[in-house]
């Protein structure tokens, strides 16, 4: 029988733009019966602006909105546990998320080939994330050494019993 996450515990699955976060974290919430939330939900409309317009985000536009979701996942800890979907792309940013968590978060890193990326968010019909923004992520992206890596060709559900299988063994981050 797998592992049940903690109550309280906040899981986070994390990858770049187009890795499935959102549809895997979804179907991962809904498995938990924790509320889901939407990372890119949270970011200030300069930041959407940006994006959207193709502009790279800097650590300086990120620092507000790592700060409003590090607020937000202390308080889905008191709640009972959540499930996050974030791109978490820099450890710097993995650690602020967990700096005012009462107990370490739960990662689960969804990575593989650029070339499925792309593919993925040329796809994609009305987000302002586009498939010209994906090297500015890649480049970014300090892959972490702990959590769990599911890797992103996986079907959403097989990812979700991947995720499933593994939680039960929180990670700190350094």
């Amino acid at each position: 029988m797998p592992a049940a996450p903690l109550p309280g515990n906040v899981i986070i699955v994390m990858g770049v733009s187009g890795s499935g976060k959102t549809t895997v974290g979804e179907l991962l919430a809904a498995r938990l019966h924790l509320p889901f939330h939407d990372g890119d939900d949270f970011h200030p409309a300069a930041n959407v602006k940006k994006m959207a317009a193709g502009i790279p985000l800097t650590d300086a536009d990120r620092a507000g909105w790592l700060a409003t979701l590090a607020a937000a996942v202390a308080e889905w800890q008191r709640a009972g546990g959540a499930v996050l979907a974030c791109s978490a792309l820099r450890e710097a940013y993995r650690a602020t998320l967990q700096s005012q968590a009462a107990r370490p978060l739960q990662w689960a890193f969804l990575d593989g080939p650029d070339a499925v990326l792309e593919a993925r968010l040329t796809a994609r019909k009305g987000h302002y994330m586009k498939a010209q923004m994906l090297a500015s992520q890649l480049s970014t992206l300090e892959r972490p050494a702990y959590g769990l890596r599911v890797p992103l060709e996986l079907p959403a559900a097989a990812a979700v019993a991947t995720i499933v299988a593994h939680l039960g063994q929180p990670v700190m981050v350094a």
